[in-house]
C-alpha cells in the first residue's frame, strides 16, 4: 500500500462508521488522505476516527450526521473544509436494505430505502459539489464525487425490488452528475459491489429467511455463490477497497459517468 497515494486529499465519507465505508476510511488515510467520517452513529464514527488518528498517516474527525437531511450534508462538508481546509473527494456510501417481495412493498419500507440510498446520495453530491465549485478549480486534477452503487442496479432482484430501484437511481445520479458538473472540474464515478459480508449483508441474511425467501441463514450466500458468481466466493471490505482508492486517488482523473463492478462476475450472465 503506498503511504502518499491519497496525499492531500480531504475526503467526506458518509456511513463510513462501519462495512465498507469504514474500511474505506481506514484505507485512505493509510494512503495519506485527511479523512471525514460522517455516520448516524457518532460514537462508532468516533472510535474509527481515533484508530486512524493513532496510526499517525492521514488523519481522521467523525461528524454525526443524519444523510438524509440536507442541513446535515451541508455541516459535514463545512466540517471537513473547516478541519483540513478544502473538500477534494466525496464518498457516498450510506445505505441500507430491507427485503419484501413485490406485492408487500408499502410506502413506509419505498420511502426508507429511497430516502437513505438514492436522496441522500444526491443531498451529499449536490452539497460537496456547491463547496468545491466554489472553492474554484483545483490546478491539474478534477474534484471527485464517488457514489457507491450496487449489482442491483444490473440485476431484477425480485426480494429487493425498492433496493434495486435506488440503485437504479445511483446509477442515473452518477451519469447525470457526470455530465452536469464536467464544467466545474468535478468527475463523478461509481462502483457496484455483489455480495460483500458487512453488517448491512448480515442483517440481509436474516431478513431473507424472515421473509420467507430462504430456509436458513447463510443459504443467500451459499445460493449466489453456486449460482452467480464466476470467483466462487464471497467477497470482503478489502476486496473492494482498492477500487474505491483508485478512484478517489489521481489514477482516475480521465474517468467520469462510470460505474465499475466487482461482483465476482455476477453480471457477465
Amino acid at each position: 500500500m503506498d503511504p502518499n497515494r491519497l496525499k492531500g486529499k480531504n475526503i467526506l465519507i458518509t456511513g463510513a462508521a462501519r462495512g465498507m465505508g469504514q474500511a474505506n476510511a481506514e484505507t485512505f488515510a493509510a494512503q495519506g488522505a485527511n479523512v471525514c467520517i460522517g455516520d448516524l452513529d457518532q460514537d462508532k464514527a468516533q472510535s474509527v476516527a481515533e484508530g486512524i488518528n493513532a496510526k499517525g498517516n492521514g488523519s481522521a474527525i467523525a461528524v454525526r450526521m443524519d444523510v438524509t437531511k440536507r442541513a446535515d450534508n451541508a455541516a459535514a462538508v463545512d466540517a471537513t473544509v473547516d478541519n483540513f481546509g478544502s473538500i477534494n473527494v466525496g464518498v457516498f456510501n450510506a445505505g441500507l436494505n430491507k427485503p419484501r417481495f413485490f406485492m408487500d412493498i408499502d410506502e413506509d419500507n419505498w420511502d426508507m430505502i429511497m430516502n437513505v440510498n438514492t436522496k441522500a446520495m444526491w443531498l451529499g453530491m449536490q452539497e460537496t459539489a456547491r463547496r468545491m465549485i466554489a472553492q474554484g478549480p483545483m490546478e491539474g486534477h478534477p474534484y471527485k464525487l464517488i457514489n457507491v452503487g450496487s449489482i442491483a442496479s444490473r440485476k431484477p432482484l425480485v426480494d429487493v425490488t425498492v433496493y434495486c430501484t435506488s440503485k437504479y437511481g445511483c446509477l442515473a445520479l452518477t451519469h447525470c452528475g457526470a455530465v452536469a458538473l464536467a464544467e466545474h472540474g468535478i468527475t463523478v464515478n461509481g462502483y457496484a459491489p455483489g455480495v460483500v459480508v458487512t453488517p448491512l449483508w448480515e442483517q440481509l441474511d436474516k431478513d431473507l429467511v424472515d421473509i420467507g425467501f430462504k430456509e436458513r441463514e447463510g443459504q443467500a450466500y451459499d445460493d449466489i455463490v453456486r449460482d452467480a458468481l464466476q470467483i466462487k466466493r464471497v467477497s470482503y471490505p478489502d476486496d473492494i477497497v482498492g477500487t474505491a482508492s483508485f478512484l478517489a486517488s489521481d489514477d482516475s482523473d480521465y474517468m467520469t459517468g462510470q460505474m465499475i463492478h466487482i461482483d465476482g462476475g455476477w453480471c457477465i450472465q
